[in-house]
C-alpha cells in the first residue's frame, strides 16, 4: 500500500529534470543543441544530490508513517464526503416523501371539498323540496279548516233560520189559534209544519 503510494512521488522526482531538460531544449534547440543538452541535467551532481535526498525525504516520511496518516487523512476525508452525498441524498428523498404526501393531501382535501359542496348542494336542494312540501301542506290544512269553518257557519246560519222560522211559525200558529174557531186542527198542521222544517 505504501509503496504504490511512493511510486507515483518517485517518478514525479525523477522527471523533474526531465522537465527542466524539455525547458533548455525549446532555447537550445534553436541554437542547434545536441543530445547533450537534453542529458546534460542527468548528469549534473546537484540533480543527484536532490533526488537522493528526495528519496531519503520520503523513506523516512514513509518510515514514520506520514503517507499512512496522509491516507488515512484523505479516506476520512473521502468518507465524510460519502457520508455528506448520503445524507444529502437522504435529505433529498425524504423532501420528496414529503412534497408528494403534501400533494396527496392536498388533493384530498380538494376532494373533501368538493364532496362538501356537492353535499351542501344536495342538502340545500333537500331542504327547498321540503320546504315546498311543508307549505303546499301548511296551504292545504288551512284551506281545509277554512272549508270546515265556512261549513260549520252554514250549519250554524241554517239552524238559525230553522229557529227563526220555528219561532216565527210558532208565533204566527199561536196567533191563528187564538183567532179561529178550528183551533185543535191548526194546531196539529202547525206541528206538522214545524217537524218537517226542524228535519
Amino acid at each position: 500500500m505504501m509503496m504504490k503510494r511512493l511510486v507515483p512521488v518517485l517518478l514525479a522526482a525523477t522527471s523533474a529534470p526531465l522537465a527542466f531538460a524539455a525547458e533548455t531544449s525549446g532555447s537550445a534547440h534553436e541554437s542547434g543543441a545536441t543530445f547533450m543538452n537534453i542529458v546534460a541535467p542527468f548528469l549534473d551532481p546537484v540533480t543527484h544530490v536532490a533526488t537522493a535526498a528526495l528519496i531519503v525525504f520520503l523513506i523516512i516520511a514513509a518510515a514514520l508513517g506520514a503517507f499512512k496518516a496522509v491516507g488515512k487523512a484523505l479516506d476520512d476525508r473521502a468518507g465524510d464526503i460519502q457520508k455528506q452525498l448520503d445524507e444529502s441524498r437522504a435529505l433529498r428523498e425524504e423532501a420528496a416523501a414529503m412534497l408528494a404526501e403534501a400533494e396527496r393531501k392536498q388533493k384530498e382535501a380538494d376532494q373533501t371539498a368538493e364532496a362538501m359542496i356537492q353535499q351542501a348542494k344536495a342538502d340545500a336542494k333537500l331542504m327547498v323540496e321540503q320546504a315546498r312540501k311543508d307549505l303546499a301542506e301548511k296551504v292545504a290544512r288551512r284551506e281545509a279548516q277554512a272549508e270546515a269553518r265556512i261549513a260549520r257557519a252554514e250549519a250554524e246560519a241554517a239552524q238559525d233560520v230553522r229557529r227563526a222560522a220555528a219561532d216565527a211559525a210558532t208565533r204566527a200558529s199561536k196567533e191563528i189559534i187564538s183567532s179561529s174557531s178550528k183551533r185543535g186542527d191548526l194546531f196539529t198542521e202547525a206541528l206538522e209544519e214545524i217537524d218537517k222544517a226542524l228535519n
